[in-house]
Order: C-alpha cells, then sequence, then structure tokens
C-alpha cells in the first residue's frame, strides 16, 4: 500500500501487486484509494461492510470502475473482455485471468500510476494521478485511445462515507428528483435525507433525475468532519445514489467515446 500524508491527513493507495487480493473484476487496480485519515478523528471513509469485513465486489474508501463498458471482440462468441484499469477477465466466471501492469510512481504530494493494454484491436494507455493538498485529495484519469477501434466508456466513482448522525446525507449543486421510495427522501432544506433510519436491513438504491448542464459539486454530511466537499469536472450522465446501515454512497457516471487517437482527462476534489 502507498501512503500520501501532511500535518492534516494520510491517503492509502493500494498497490497493484502487493494488494491484489483486494482487486477482483470491479474496481480499477490502479488509483484505488482504500482510506482517507484525518490526524485527530481517525478514519474517515467507510464501505458496505466495513469495519467488519472487506470484499472485492464491495471494495472501501473511494474505488472507481470502468467494469461497466468491457471491451469485447465483436467475432469473438466467448466471455473473454478487456476491462480497462483490470486487465483481461473472463465475464462468465467473473474472474481476472491476467492484470494489467502498472507503472508507478510516487512524489511528495502524490502517485502517479500509468498501464497500456491491448485487446482485440483496442489499444489505450490510462493514467491516474493521486495527489493530496493540505486537506483536498484529488483523483483524476486520463485515457487515450492508441487502437484502431472507438473505446466506450462507462465510468464511476463509489466513495464510501460513514452514516451520518442525522438523516441529511448530501446536497448537490444541480435540481434533482426521484420517485416515493422506502430510502430516501428530499428535505426542505435541499438535502437528500434517508427515511425509516434505523430500521435499514438492506442497501436502498436509487436513481436520481437531472438535467445538469454544468460539473457536479456535492455537498456530504460526514459524522466526523461535519462536511465533506467533491467537485467532479465533468456533468454527470447516469446518476444513482445507494447506502445501507454502514456507509452510503453517490455514484455519478461519466460515459463518453474515445475515438482513435483521442484523449479524455476528468477529476474529482474530495476536500476533507
Amino acid at each position: 500500500m502507498y501512503t500520501l500524508q501532511n500535518e492534516a491527513l494520510s491517503v492509502d493507495v493500494l498497490d497493484p501487486v502487493a494488494d491484489r487480493e483486494r482487486f477482483g473484476t470491479r474496481y480499477c487496480t490502479g488509483g484505488y484509494i482504500f482510506q482517507v485519515t484525518d490526524a485527530s478523528v481517525g478514519p474517515l471513509l467507510s464501505g458496505p461492510t466495513y469495519p467488519d469485513s472487506f470484499n472485492t465486489f464491495d471494495g472501501q474508501g473511494i474505488p472507481d470502475a470502468f467494469n461497466q463498458s468491457p471491451l469485447k471482440d465483436p467475432k469473438s462468441t466467448d466471455a473473454r473482455a478487456l476491462i480497462i484499469g483490470i486487465g483481461r477477465c473472463d465475464l462468465e466466471k467473473n474472474e481476472v485471468e491476467e492484470f494489467c501492469s502498472w507503472e508507478v510512481r510516487q512524489t511528495e504530494t502524490g502517485i502517479r500510476m500509468h498501464t497500456e493494454q491491448e485487446f482485440a484491436h483496442f489499444a489505450l494507455s490510462l493514467t491516474r494521478e493521486v495527489e493530496l493538498y493540505g486537506r483536498t485529495v484529488r483523483s483524476s484519469i486520463t485515457l487515450n485511445n492508441t487502437g484502431r477501434r472507438p473505446i466506450p466508456i462507462r465510468w464511476f466513482p463509489h466513495p464510501f462515507y460513514p452514516q451520518t448522525e442525522g438523516d441529511e446525507l448530501c446536497r448537490l449543486n444541480i435540481p434533482v428528483s426521484f420517485p416515493e421510495n422506502d430510502g430516501y427522501a428530499l428535505a426542505d432544506s435541499g438535502f437528500i435525507a434517508r427515511k425509516n433510519w434505523p430500521h435499514w436491513d438492506k442497501g436502498y438504491y436509487q436513481a436520481l433525475t437531472h438535467e445538469a448542464h454544468s460539473n457536479l459539486v456535492v455537498l456530504q454530511k460526514h459524522p466526523a468532519v461535519g462536511l465533506v466537499a467533491a467537485t467532479c469536472s465533468y456533468v454527470p450522465n447516469f446518476f444513482p445514489i445507494w447506502g445501507n446501515k454502514n456507509t452510503f454512497s453517490w455514484e455519478p457516471f461519466l460515459e463518453r467515446s474515445a475515438a482513435p487517437d483521442q484523449h479524455l482527462s476528468w477529476s474529482i476534489d474530495y476536500e476533507f
């Protein structure tokens, strides 16, 4: 595990090789933020099973995923595909056959991970960077299409926050709506709030309806530091939220297509 640290925070980032047992077919193996710890109040991130256990699907901390757009050979009928940031996978068996290899460079304030992947005339390079400045953690991504085929991208971050003491969870800078449901309501304050707490015996998932025209900013209630602000550099597409008794998360999807010789870059700043 790699660690970035200053007087306020320490950021643990999984090592793509040494921490391989923590990876599966869901989350990107480079730039996986496993925990952010405040020097005064302790760990700030959670997970669906944290702190009791860990599994590769649920994860913890701030993982992110390209797994919903696997790159497959259209002429082939087998289940093999390339998952960006993970490697060659068997989708039927839900197994990684060959992990991608990352070049890692750590500086005083950041970690840079770079990989190149090829499969069935798809080719790309992917750079992940995690940087720490004061109380801000920046996670950024650059993807270059170096192959002959367009690359569909369906990516989402999955930050996991501990449940709050009150029912208010997060507030967005874009107007949203959603139907009546058992898990969430829109409070008069503008915050999305949980319902029927503490009787959450399962996970509650809800897709949000929105017509955003600007980049997303999220104010997230936090039991230890009050608020965490997250600024995304992109306009979200599909946008669900999810939570269980241990954690709450929002998942603003970025959906794009990278043409041959095109590169795309995006980032999220988390201010703790």
